[in-house]
Parts: C-alpha cells; sequence; structure tokens
C-alpha cells in the first residue's frame, strides 16, 4: 500500500521537510496535531471551544480532501495547556460529532508551538466503512 500525502486548499501545509498534516494509507487517513491557525499560519487565539472548532473545520477540511468526513474519524487526541478547560474542547467536540463518538485521550501538556495557542488535536480516520454507528453497541 502506498503513503498518499493530502492536502487541501484550506489548510496551509507546513514548510517541507517539517511534517504533513495529513497522510492516506488505503483506507486509514492520519492527520497530524492542528491548531487554531488561520491559513499564514497566525495562531487565531481565542478561548479552548474557539480554537476546538476552529481545529475541526481545518481537520474537516482535509478528511474532505482525503475523500472522508469527520463520521470517518475513530481516534482523537487532544492535547490542553488546561486541563481544567477541558469541557469547552467537549462542547465543540459534542458538536461535530454524535452516535458512537471517536475513541479519544486528552492529555495536559506545560505549553504547545505558541503561547496563544491552547488546544492541539490529532485524529484518525477509517473511510469506507459507512462512518460513525448512531450508537454504540456493547457485548451482550
Amino acid at each position: 500500500m502506498s503513503i498518499e500525502r493530502i492536502s487541501s486548499p484550506e489548510v496551509t501545509e507546513p514548510s517541507a521537510g517539517l511534517w504533513s498534516n495529513c497522510l492516506r494509507v488505503g483506507d486509514l487517513v492520519f492527520v497530524s496535531g492542528l491548531t487554531a491557525r488561520d491559513k499564514s499560519l497566525q495562531a487565531s487565539g481565542g478561548d479552548e471551544y474557539a480554537q476546538a472548532k476552529q481545529i475541526f473545520a481545518r481537520m474537516s477540511d482535509l478528511l474532505a480532501a482525503a475523500g472522508g468526513s469527520l463520521a470517518d474519524v475513530v481516534k482523537l487526541t487532544i492535547f490542553v495547556t488546561d486541563i481544567e478547560n477541558r469541557e469547552a474542547v467537549w462542547r465543540a467536540r459534542r458538536e461535530v460529532f454524535s452516535g458512537a463518538f471517536p475513541a479519544a485521550s486528552l492529555v495536559e501538556v506545560s505549553a504547545l508551538a505558541q503561547p496563544e495557542i491552547r488546544v492541539e488535536i490529532e485524529a484518525v480516520a477509517m473511510l469506507n466503512q459507512g462512518g460513525r454507528p448512531a450508537e454504540s453497541h456493547g457485548q451482550a
């Protein structure tokens, strides 16, 4: 299986040799940690809720370019600089996901790339599987 670099005109790519925002390997899509930045890569600021909403919008653009959507996300890793403000990130997450939520990890870090950046989110998506089920199913 080949590795395909995915890009979107809505999400500025980092300088060559640093990382890829999004890679597709077969039906798996890996989205690097995204932060709330504009197209010139300047931090957009705002609180954790606003930053998470912007991150999910950027993530949606990358997933669409890969042939998928947020409904295909199966795993999130969320980094925050203040764990006390996690509810704001969860609020944004509830606005973009429904049904069986993606598996997730939440990690508090001492700092991110710039002082005004408070949230970073990375994702793994699985395409062509019908998206997220409406509800979770437990073991019988």
